[in-house]
């Protein structure tokens, strides 16, 4: 018997020569061709970018289980591109080439999404914020510094995973153009067809031009072709569900032949604090699928596995009722998988559909992650937020200062202004950008939002008094024609009574970009002011768990410096995702921003189960799903 170790070896070797066993795939008489062989592609969405690294091969192999030969992603640049000329493809989730070489170890095709533009319910779409700073910039248009930034990205992406391309061995057999350009062209009729036309077909010969080799394909609405499909790119259509009309749109755009195929197969839907949490019926689903799988059309469920915006992730969608509807944190979009990993009843469903259709082995379902609870951590030292001024050295301006002004991305800024005479009268804040808490010597008087599109608040400020504003950036806005206008924090003039209240504003910038060391500030708590949490606490054995932040009100909690994301007591998300490979055996620490503090806190609880579809106040209904 050979020894375990050379063993691993051979196996090694084996892998290694398969990843570099070259391959074709084409489009060629109306099919998909896979080395010469017709080939449907059956696809789940998921992004690298959203499940932390140590768990992408367990969901990888829970959508070769669900029967699934491919799966998708979008790349996020701003995700990558995290501060203007720095670039990261290693650290957290970032190492896209591994994902995609940890794809096809499971067995799986990729489709690559590298945009630039992806929306995805993901911040600014994920375009980096940076480059709102220069004037001579339009995004998403045919303007030569926008492509100029555009070609950089590219070109940095390629050199990470082009190599990884089929023909060369990699899993990669697909790769999108743009994204969703057609909705965006129907949006902005105030541009040219013309100009539109140019930027797609530029983008398309960047990603040529960085060795990107396609089949290259394009994704939008049915009806929407005319301004999205570019010339050498397969049209498909997003979330069409009936099969003659896809026939037709792909038809008029690729020369009266196919493939087939609905990149985006909605089995769930986005959503939005203080909205419904959207669920999309088993039956809807199952129906669908199996329509395509009858009709041989190719098909992509977006989402498979939504997994969670951690962090300041998450993007915004708008409506004629809300200025912006920021995304919840949690992005398990009622999908087949759920955010923490778990086959869902819609998943095993469409597995036994999967099964009775396709002609490859589906593989046995992974057993689930182990999930615990902590008992309840008391929260033995707090700090209030206002005291993290005493070691900052404000910004003075003559009025407030957007946060791309203060060359800050996320988080907060706190903006300060003393009153040296008394003053009363209606404080407006139209350039709100986006949730601001609103303090009169410390003490709060109110909030203002603007997902409420809430701008406005009577105040009275005493001689001597000092008027404050604590502004969140609640994610940029991802889709539609305003995503043109997205600088946050107070982005136009604030007046009191009617009068611009100018002159010696001080200005505190807040990021959170890290976990603020509050060792050497005194342990206060009052009601009603912004207040931070932090305790240790220990785990025996860790695994998955979720804090239940119902009785909190607004913020945000770090687990071992790890960013969870954002809670808000509106709901629907009650809950916040630990994934147990963030735990240590034995000390954790957690640190929690509570903005509102209305009833100070002495514990944190955590549940085995999420809790996404608790909404406590509803101002109007989201959109519906499909």
């Amino acid at each position: 018997m050979l020894p375990r170790c050379l063993l691993v070896l051979l196996l090694l070797a084996s892998l290694s020569t398969q990843a570099q066993k070259k391959h074709t795939f084409e489009i060629k008489k109306g099919q998909f061709l896979y080395d010469g062989k017709p080939t449907q592609i059956h696809s789940g969405e998921m992004h690298y970018a959203r499940v932390p690294q140590p768990y992408w091969r367990h969901r990888l192999k829970m959508m070769k289980a669900l029967g699934l030969n491919t799966v998708a992603t979008y790349v996020f640049w701003n995700y990558h591109n995290t501060a203007p000329g720095v670039w990261d493809f290693k650290t957290d989730s970032r190492n896209v080439a591994q994902f995609i070489k940890t794809a096809q170890q499971e067995g799986l095709f990729v489709i690559l999404r590298p945009g630039p533009y992806a929306c995805a319910e993901w911040e600014f779409g994920g375009y980096p914020w940076w480059l709102q700073k220069n004037k001579d910039l339009v995004i998403r248009a045919n303007n030569q510094p926008f492509l100029d930034s555009c070609r950089v990205y590219i070109n940095k992406l390629a050199a990470q995973v082009k190599g990884l391309q089929v023909s060369k061995g990699g899993p990669i057999i697909m790769t999108q153009v743009e994204n969703e350009f057609g909705s965006y062209v129907d949006q902005r009729k105030d541009i040219p067809l013309e100009e539109h036309r140019k930027y797609n077909a530029a983008i398309k010969q960047q990603l040529t031009e960085a060795g990107f080799e396609g089949p290259f394909f394009t994704s939008d609405a049915a009806g929407l072709f005319e301004g999205g499909a570019t010339p050498g790119a397969l049209p498909t259509a997003n979330g069409e569900g009936n099969v003659e009309a896809l026939k037709t749109a792909v038809n008029q755009y690729h020369g009266g032949k196919g493939p087939y195929m609905v990149a985006e197969y909605y089995p769930g839907w986005l959503d939005h604090w203080g909205e419904p949490f959207v669920r999309v019926p088993t039956e809807q689903v199952t129906k669908q699928v199996e329509t395509y799988l009858k009709n041989g059309v190719n098909f992509n469920f977006y989402m498979v596995h939504g997994g969670t915006n951690f962090g300041f992730t998450s993007g915004a969608n708008y409506n004629k009722e809300h200025d912006i509807q920021p995304d919840i944190t949690s992005y398990d979009y009622d999908a087949l998988i759920s955010e923490p990993g778990w086959a869902t009843p819609k998943y095993t469903a469409v597995r036994a559909l999967m099964q009775q259709y396709v002609k490859y082995r589906v593989p046995a379902v992974p057993a689930p992650l182990p999930v615990v609870t902590i008992p309840d951590i008391i929260l033995n030292k707090t700090v209030e937020l206002f005291d993290l001024k005493s070691g900052m050295q404000p910004i003075v301006s003559a009025q407030p200062l957007s946060f791309e002004e203060l060359n800050q991305g996320h988080g907060y800024v706190l903006y300060s202004r003393r009153f040296a005479q008394s003053a009363r009268g209606t404080l407006q804040v139209p350039g709100l950008r986006d949730y601001a808490t609103v303090y009169v010597n410390g003490k709060r008087v109110g909030t203002l939002n603007r997902q409420q599109n809430k701008y406005e608040l009577d105040v009275q400020i005493p001689a001597n008094g000092t008027l404050e504003l604590l502004v969140e950036n609640m994610g940029r806005i991802n889709y539609g024609a305003e995503i043109v206008h997205n600088t946050k924090g107070i982005i136009e003039p604030v007046t009191l009574g009617g009068a611009a209240l100018t002159g010696d504003w001080q200005i505190y910038k807040l990021p959170f970009d890290k976990v603020p060391d509050l060792t050497r500030y005194a342990t206060k708590n009052k009601a009603g002011r912004p207040t931070l949490y932090t305790a240790s606490f220990e785990v025996k054995q860790p695994g998955d768990t979720f804090l239940d932040m119902r009785g909190w009100g607004k913020g945000i909690v770090f687990v071992n410096g790890h960013h969870l994301g954002r809670y808000w007591k509106i709901g629907p998300q009650q809950t916040l995702y630990v994934p147990g490979c963030w735990l240590k055996k034995g000390q954790n620490e957690v640190v929690i921003l509570e903005q509102q503090n209305d009833t100070p806190q002495q514990a944190l609880k955590t549940v085995d189960k999420p809790i996404l579809d608790q909404l406590q106040s509803v101002k109007s209904a989201t959109r519906p799903a499909p």
